[in-house]
């Protein structure tokens, strides 16, 4: 499902426009990667939690030229999903 299926998805469930379901999405989208940008994790119960992750700065090979290069570390996005989420 892509961003204009959820957001007609979204807009039928709902009964409202897709207009106003996709302000929705895009709210959404805004607060999450607010909160993680602040350090702050995101948990919604049975669904998941949306959170942080620090890499540790580690040596690649571009494939192109064989060169050896540095990946810098950085902070990643990561979602788990919780324990009572289920695909029906």
């Amino acid at each position: 499902m892509n961003r204009t299926q959820l957001v007609n998805t979204l807009s039928e469930k709902t009964s409202t426009s897709k207009k106003l379901a996709g302000e929705f999405v895009a709210a959404f989208e805004e607060v999450i990667q607010q909160a993680l940008t602040n350090g702050d994790d995101v948990r919604l119960m049975g669904f998941g939690t949306f959170a942080t992750k620090e890499t540790k700065e580690r040596t690649s090979r571009n494939p192109a030229t064989g060169e050896t290069i540095t990946v810098p570390a950085q902070t990643k996005p990561v979602f788990k999903f919780a324990k009572t989420f289920k695909v029906k």
